[in-house]
């Protein structure tokens, strides 16, 4: 019997460590990876195409397989509450950069933000006001109430368990990643970086920007400047070398009957030229007044490289042109007092610069003003027209002429 019985405990010892080793599927430590990065992946995607885009903005429509699914998916992977992820982030668009924003790293500091972001945002999620006044069509069916909610963290304590029976120790390794997956990418990289650093496509009213333009590891919520601009798009991408992978999953389970798309970017049209500008020219540019700056934007940077070609050309020093080059395009309150000085020196010496400011400000201004009437504005906007074709500056009567034949 000892014989056997030793050989038995030994047997069961093996099998054991072989489990805390290898667990159910047996995988080695790169399958697990793959699997780990594979379902980190998901998450970001439910992130980004349900809490976000479904939820937060309406900017599609799931079908209740899809949207049940991501739900599902996140109490399991995250603990979030759809209530509070939508509420959180309704707001963060309504105060951005100001007093009450939930997490601008110009509020609480980049470091905070980066570090801190999940904090913040579960503090936030405390806060009752929040929940009521921004949290409104959200799901309160009875699996929300029951389990969702109130048991927030019983998905992700499962999700230990599947994942220490599915890969043994190293599962624990996979739990942690998946547990600090969205802290990292969503409430650090995203609500940190993603408004401190990084290239801007359109002058929104907040600090936005785009982290990269390939958004595959964070489902392209890098591309957080588009989404700012045009924050009830389902499509975040609106460059040609842009990436929103978070889009193409939308296009598939569109194309599968279990979403529909409502809104995307604008996209402004042209046609005949004018002989002037009328109302519906107006329409068109104020309907899509963020394209128009970007593209008043290029025109400004091809002018300063022209003045700098000049300068050196002359073997003058181009130093502070150069310097100030990536601020002439900006609204006056996104450029930092200590560059300021620059761009005065730049437009005291160079008019042509100093015109394409000037005349910039008082585009801005057709859709800025508050007061001015349709028919006034439309008025206004033919006298600028007529003022840049007149100029003799070269970028801008061709900018205005390619406004003349805009259309909605």
């Amino acid at each position: 019997m000892i014989p056997s019985d030793t050989g038995f405990l030994s047997a069961f010892v093996d099998g054991a460590v072989d489990f805390l080793s290898n667990g159910l599927t047996g995988f080695t430590w790169w399958q697990v990876l793959i699997v780990a990065l594979v379902l980190t992946h998901i998450t970001i995607a439910s992130v980004t195409i349900y809490l976000h885009r479904h939820s937060a903005h309406r900017s599609l429509d799931l079908h209740p397989i899809a949207a049940h699914f991501f739900r599902f998916w996140l109490w399991m992977t995250t603990g979030m509450v759809t209530k509070e992820w939508t509420a959180i982030h309704r707001k963060h668009h309504a105060k951005c950069e100001h007093e009450g924003d939930p997490h601008s790293p110009h509020i609480f500091g980049i470091k905070k933000v980066f570090y801190e972001g999940a904090e913040l945002y579960r503090a936030e999620a405390k806060n009752t006001e929040t929940l009521e006044r921004y949290g409104h069509n959200t799901p309160n069916d009875w699996i929300e109430r029951n389990v969702y909610t109130r048991h927030s963290a019983l998905g992700v304590s499962l999700m230990l368990i599947i994942n220490v029976l599915l890969f043994g120790a190293l599962g624990l390794a996979v739990w942690a990643l998946q547990m600090a997956w969205i802290p990292i990418t969503a409430a650090g990289i995203i609500n940190g970086i993603g408004h401190w650093w990084g290239y801007r496509n359109f002058e929104a009213a907040d600090a936005s920007t785009n982290v990269s333009p390939w958004g595959i590891l964070i489902g392209g919520e890098e591309l957080h400047n588009n989404h700012h601009t045009y924050p009830t798009s389902a499509k975040l991408s609106v460059k040609p070398y842009e990436f929103d992978i978070g889009w193409m999953y939308i296009r598939m389970l569109e194309s599968a009957g279990l979403a529909t798309v409502k809104k995307v970017p604008p996209k402004l049209a042209f046609g005949d030229v004018k002989p002037v500008a009328d109302e519906k020219t107006l329409e068109a540019i104020i309907a899509n007044r963020y394209e128009v700056m970007a593209g008043y934007a290029r025109e400004m940077r091809e002018a300063c490289k022209a003045e700098i070609a000049t300068l050196k050309a002359r073997q003058a020093d181009a130093s502070v042109l150069k310097a100030a080059k990536r601020w002439l395009h900006r609204d006056d309150d996104k450029v930092p007092t200590a560059v300021k000085p620059q761009l005065a020196q730049v437009r005291a010496e160079h008019p042509v610069l100093d015109k394409m400011v000037t005349m910039r400000e008082e585009l801005r201004a057709l859709w800025s003003s508050t007061n001015a009437t349709r028919e006034q504005l439309a008025v206004d906007l033919q006298a600028w027209c007529r003022r840049a074709e007149e100029s003799g500056i070269a970028a801008l009567r061709d900018f205005s002429i390619r406004l003349r034949s805009a259309h909605a």
